[in-house]
């Protein structure tokens, strides 16, 4: 790891001024990576209108498009199970207005009684509070909107549920992308949680040490994002034809993410460990050492999410550190707080090698008998 010295700065500038308040990347980026959603919107909706509108007839269809656009919107997760239970969702909503109108007709009173209806009964089908926000919306325009025939909007409904899922499966957002970012992400806390680790370790510094526990447990909810966007992203895979292919690629990032969020945790348990020892004030070069080397195994298995080459360097890179993680044969003459910071290595080593594809077996092995 670059910059593990003792002359690495304690903070980063903060750019200010206004600069920084005319930059548009953030929101360039932002558009950019919203790109194909968009695009999805765009085809699904006015396709299901023009379909509702052409081919059945129906003056307005209002319900088409926004069902569809709805179901999809510009959420990071577009597994088609999400958009499915988005669809259902307002169609119990478009049902139960519908048979509001037929039975008491419109109205003010007959809307507070079809909107109640309707939240009970979503609630009853689903624990996702938003899927009865989104019955109710729909209940809602249902019962201010006249319609030429009976059920006419439920039938709009479900050819804009038909075609956000069609459009999920044709045009499909790219979850490579989407899940390798989230992945990197995960790495480059991980890695900026070790540095701190490092330097508190490498100065005996308390106040370091402590933020650099606090670095490692803000890494939890980076896995966890990187979990839904690649979960996100298999379902995808599985349920469009032109994404089959990146199937294996992406079953083998998951594998990746199991490992990491165990080393993620174990080195919380290490920051831990490095928070009790700076307390005294004294420098520790030797676990410092192991942790950074550790580490730059780690921005190697890093590297394999988008070059599969970068697999078997990495293994090499933990493997050389994790064999010779013998708390005894390192400190001979350390206290058992230092041998136990080297322990707490370990099962990190590990982990690491079992992200690079090793066996967990075959991981262990590599570990010196203690």
């Amino acid at each position: 790891m670059s910059g593990d010295g003792d002359t690495a700065p304690i903070t980063q500038a903060v750019p200010t001024g206004w600069r920084t308040s005319l930059d548009l990347r953030p929101q360039l980026a932002r558009v950019r990576g919203s790109a194909i959603a968009i695009v999805q919107i765009v085809v699904a909706a006015t396709a299901a209108w023009a379909f509702a509108h052409y081919v059945v007839g129906h003056p307005a269809p209002l319900l088409a498009a926004t069902v569809t656009i709805t179901s999809l919107g510009l959420v990071r997760d577009a597994r088609p199970r999400r958009v499915l239970e988005t669809v259902v969702g307002m169609l119990v909503g478009i049902l139960v207005a519908e048979g509001f109108v037929v039975i008491v007709g419109p109205g003010w009173w007959q809307l507070a009684l079809a909107l109640a209806a309707t939240l009970f009964v979503a609630r009853f089908l689903s624990p996702y509070p938003p899927f009865a926000i989104m019955a109710g919306v729909q209940a809602s325009i249902v019962m201010s909107l006249p319609a030429s025939q009976p059920f006419s909007r439920l039938v709009d409904g479900i050819i804009g549920g038909v075609a956000a899922l069609l459009v999920t499966a044709l045009i499909p957002r790219n979850p490579r992308r989407e899940e390798a970012r989230d992945g990197h992400a995960v790495f480059a806390a991980a890695d900026d949680a070790a540095r701190t680790v490092v330097q508190a370790l490498r100065r005996g510094d308390p106040l370091r040490a402590t933020r650099g526990l606090e670095k490692a447990r803000a890494i939890a909810p980076r896995v966890d994002e990187w979990r839904a966007s690649l979960d996100s992203g298999l379902a995808v895979a599985g349920f469009s034809p032109w994404l089959r292919p990146q199937r294996a690629e992406l079953r083998r990032h998951h594998t990746v993410l199991q490992s990491m969020d165990f080393a993620t945790r174990n080195l919380r348990v290490v920051a831990r460990r490095a928070v009790y020892l700076c307390d005294d004030g004294e420098r520790r070069p030797v676990p410092a050492e192991l942790l950074a080397e550790l580490m730059r195994g780690a921005a190697l298995v890093g590297d394999s999410l988008d070059d599969i080459a970068m697999q078997p360097v990495a293994r090499e890179a933990v493997r050389a550190v994790a064999a010779r993680l013998d708390p005894a044969a390192i400190l001979p003459g350390g206290s058992q707080g230092e041998q136990n910071l080297v322990t707490s290595l370990r099962p990190l080593a590990v982990d690491l090698l079992t992200a690079t594809g090793m066996p967990g077996d075959e991981a262990r092995a590599v570990l010196p008998r203690v």
